[in-house]
């Protein structure tokens, strides 16, 4: 919210610079993001002084022009050629010295230089009200009073009034500092605790505030209570709709508010003052007299201030007029129908308290974000309809004119009173860390407007006002009084104690940790996307079963209606989202949850994906840049991140008629599936927008802890003795598998070989037959006690051949 300093200036007296009192709000839990000077003209006129022109001749080398002296107050007059048609002896003038800079009407700047104007001395310029920013006229130079006094700055003469405006970021919980007042009133506490400020708040007056008979009144019924537990309204008869005074639009324009008319604008100025939404309503446009707060029927149809037809559903709260006719969505938008505007003469004002769900819900279904809606769903304070009213009803008597009605409307069945916590002066110490004494807890305390009743010597019953709604427990009320007291007044202690903490084997964040570092250390970024997604996006898409889909009720996102029941959808979006930004080479990583609802339980699983897309290296003129990233370079991450984990005793199986994966593999480890990777299926890629091929995988990670924990580390010593190689070409039926031919040989012999690769596939019917393919495989032979012999690794390979042709009915190319 933005934070004008002139209007805090109007209820505390502040002789800070803008520096400590940002400070000071960011100590009380208001943190300043931003200070901003705003000026009421641009530049502030700084340079521009009253004179008096002395002399006025004709310019000798141009008809147009007058050779002028002008008194601004200094010892010697100002040389200054003129243009203007009206200048003349005599006048009270504005000058803009040298070095002054002037901001034109029409956006144009310049700043005044000494200079020779047709060979004539100029040592400033006598201004005109566009040439000042202050009009649009420029038919000649602005002439002033006689009486103005020579020499006093523009500034002072026009009583320019810069602002400096604090943008703070306003958390959730703070309801009570969403008003110009309320921080005041934080403000004030701080000031009191730690400033020793010995004035009092200075409360808005409502000075104009007196009430009399007017024609008629209106009738208020509240069908829905829980929705709208109070509401409050007064009557205003013979007003006059018109443009605002200037100090007015000034505090509104300030903090980003737009001026309309002067209704609308104190609606506006209270509610940012007080924190208290109003709305006016043409009272004249009220069918039969009487307001309604009531619940719309589905399908109802109201249009809108923005002039937009909106289709209304069971669940909004709506005010209607006598007729039902629907006039303004409750504490969200009003009714383009019954607004105000320059024809109105009466004028009915709203003063309502609505729940805050029930708002918020509202104001994101239709995407109207107004200052109403923030306020209300923030929780506002149901004890100052009335005081708001007044305030407002004050205003607009002195700038609208008209009669306040002597009947006010004030619906409040069931008063909602200021709740009642005990404190405990140890509990306060306890949290704290320091040692505050009751005193100092006691000021703190009234000086938050905290009626105080001591139980005991050893605690307190405090009633928390109705504005405060976030403080509700005994901590709470702890955080309100060392927010006051102020956090860096808490000393650090001089002991420090710790304690020994154990953790579970193998230590999830730190599995996550390593696996981050190395996934990032192989050219893979990671990614973050929202656990929530559309439902629609499955339509079509049989990956999971609808039924077993989370649904959750988002009223800040009602398209975000799921928890994301797997991972791969929510990682195409971001894939999707950077291919179409022209980044073209993409391996990415998450970590996240999939979620699913079985019958009456959820499941919660816990995956960790990659995504592999796009050109398999950077654009460079090294290299191909046309090849693109292939199901073996997924393979090859997926291998290295098992290495990494030291993973290796795994087997793997071919993924069949997944829902997924056009093709790929499922690694598994002692009967666990760990991860499954391949290429995802053309109709889900390219429903996404993804027309590339996409390589996508997913690890298990509970299943991957628990490989970890159930996994036994062999260390053996590196051969200090060569390696010998061998190389088979084995013809074989295409539905064998390495991972057979692997097996058979860690059969065949388990001391020497030591690796096996798989280095070439080949097919070729008219060569080779039909249904079959050629494995070119190596085998390599290693001891740690004596260099390999070729005769024993060739009566390995001998065996090896006579295994694969039983066992595989394999053919040797030879």
């Amino acid at each position: 919210m933005k934070l004008s300093l002139n209007w805090l200036k109007q209820y505390l007296t502040l002789d800070y610079t803008n520096e400590k009192l940002a400070e000071m709000l960011t100590t009380i839990g208001l943190e300043v993001e931003g200070i901003e000077k705003v000026e009421s003209v641009k530049g502030g006129l700084n340079g521009v002084v009253v004179g008096h022109v002395l002399t006025c001749d004709k310019h000798p080398d141009a008809d147009r022009l007058s050779l002028t002296t002008v008194n601004i107050g200094n010892d010697e007059p100002l040389n200054i050629v003129c243009g203007a048609p009206n200048v003349a002896v005599g006048q009270k003038v504005m000058v803009a010295t040298i070095g002054a800079e002037l901001h034109f009407s029409n956006g144009e700047s310049i700043t005044i230089k000494k200079g020779k104007i047709r060979g004539q001395d100029s040592h400033g310029m006598i201004c005109a009200l566009d040439e000042l920013g202050l009009g649009s006229d420029h038919s000649g130079i602005i002439v002033l009073p006689e009486a103005t006094e020579i020499g006093i700055k523009a500034s002072e003469y026009y009583n320019l009034i810069d602002d400096c405006v604090f943008e703070i970021g306003l958390t959730p919980n703070r309801s009570d500092a969403t008003s110009q007042l309320g921080v005041a009133r934080d403000l004030y506490a701080y000031l009191k605790v730690n400033e020793n400020y010995d004035l009092e708040l200075i409360e808005p007056d409502h000075q104009h505030f007196s009430t009399s008979k007017v024609s008629y009144n209106i009738e208020v019924e509240i069908e829905d209570k829980a929705a709208c537990p109070r509401y409050s309204g007064i009557m205003m008869s013979g007003i006059e709709v018109k443009e605002s005074p200037e100090w007015l639009k000034k505090h509104l324009i300030s903090i980003g508010v737009k001026p309309i008319n002067n209704v609308v604008d104190v609606t506006n100025y209270v509610l940012n003052e007080y924190g208290q939404p109003l709305h006016a309503f043409d009272a004249d446009k009220i069918a039969g007299k009487k307001i309604i707060v009531g619940r719309s029927t589905e399908g109802m149809e109201f249009v809108t201030l923005d002039s937009v037809n909106r289709k209304l559903s069971s669940s909004d709260l709506v005010i209607f007029d006598g007729a039902r006719t629907p006039m303004c969505l409750a504490g969200v938008y009003g009714g383009l129908a019954s607004g105000v505007n320059v024809e109105t003469k009466n004028l009915f004002l709203e003063s309502a308290f609505f729940d805050a769900k029930m708002i918020r819900k509202t104001s994101t279904k239709y995407n109207l974000r107004t200052d109403a809606a923030k306020i209300y769903e923030k929780g506002a304070d149901p004890n100052i309809t009335i005081q708001a009213l007044k305030r407002a009803c004050s205003l607009l008597k002195g700038i609208a004119g008209g009669e306040i009605s002597n009947y006010t409307v004030d619906l409040y069945p069931r008063e909602i009173k200021p709740i009642e916590i005990r404190l405990y002066y140890s509990n306060v110490n306890k949290l704290i860390g320091n040692i505050l004494s009751e005193d100092t807890i006691y000021k703190i305390l009234r000086a938050l407007s905290m009626e105080i009743s001591p139980i005991d010597d050893d605690s307190l019953m405090v009633k928390i006002p109705t504005n405060k709604v976030d403080v509700t427990r005994e901590v709470d009320l702890i955080e309100e009084i060392v927010r006051i007291y102020g956090l860096d007044r808490i000393e650090i202690p001089q002991k420090i104690q710790s304690t020994i903490s154990y953790s579970a084997k193998p230590d999830k964040h730190k599995f996550k940790e390593m696996v981050s570092d190395h996934l990032s250390s192989i050219g893979f970024n990671e990614m973050m996307g929202l656990s929530l997604i559309e439902s629609r996006l499955y339509q079509n898409i049989s990956i999971e079963d609808a039924a077993k889909f989370v649904f959750i009720n988002n009223t800040s996102n009602i398209h975000l209606d799921i928890m994301r029941p797997e991972m791969l959808l929510s990682g195409l979006i971001s894939v999707s989202y950077n291919l179409n930004r022209q980044q073209n080479t993409l391996s990415m990583y998450e970590f996240g949850k999939a979620y699913l609802k079985n019958n009456t339980t959820y499941q919660e699983t816990e995956l960790l994906t990659l995504f592999m897309v796009g050109k398999q290296k950077e654009e460079s003129w090294t290299a191909d840049n046309k090849a693109t990233k292939s199901f073996f370079d997924l393979k090859q991450a997926v291998q290295s991140v098992l290495s990494r984990l030291s993973i290796l005793d795994i087997s793997t199986t071919e993924i069949t008629e997944s829902t997924k994966w056009a093709y790929g593999l499922d690694i598994n480890f002692k009967n666990k599936k760990i991860v499954s990777f391949g290429l995802v299926k053309k109709e889900i890629t390219q429903k996404m927008g993804v027309k590339s091929d996409l390589h996508y995988a997913e690890f298990f990670i509970e299943n991957i802890l628990s490989a970890i924990s159930n996994n036994k580390i062999n260390v053996k010593e590196i051969t200090k003795f060569p390696t010998i190689r061998r190389d088979l070409a084995l013809v074989l039926d295409k539905n064998i598998k390495f991972e057979e031919i692997e097996q058979i040989a860690r059969q065949t012999d388990k001391k020497m070989l030591r690796y096996i690769n798989l280095f070439d596939v080949y097919e070729n019917e008219k060569q080779l037959g039909e249904n079959k393919k050629s494995y070119s495989v190596s085998y390599h032979f290693e001891s740690v006690e004596n260099t390999p012999q070729d005769k024993d690794v060739d009566k390995i390979m001998s065996r090896l051949i006579t295994q694969y042709e039983d066992k595989l009915k394999a053919f040797i190319r030879k």
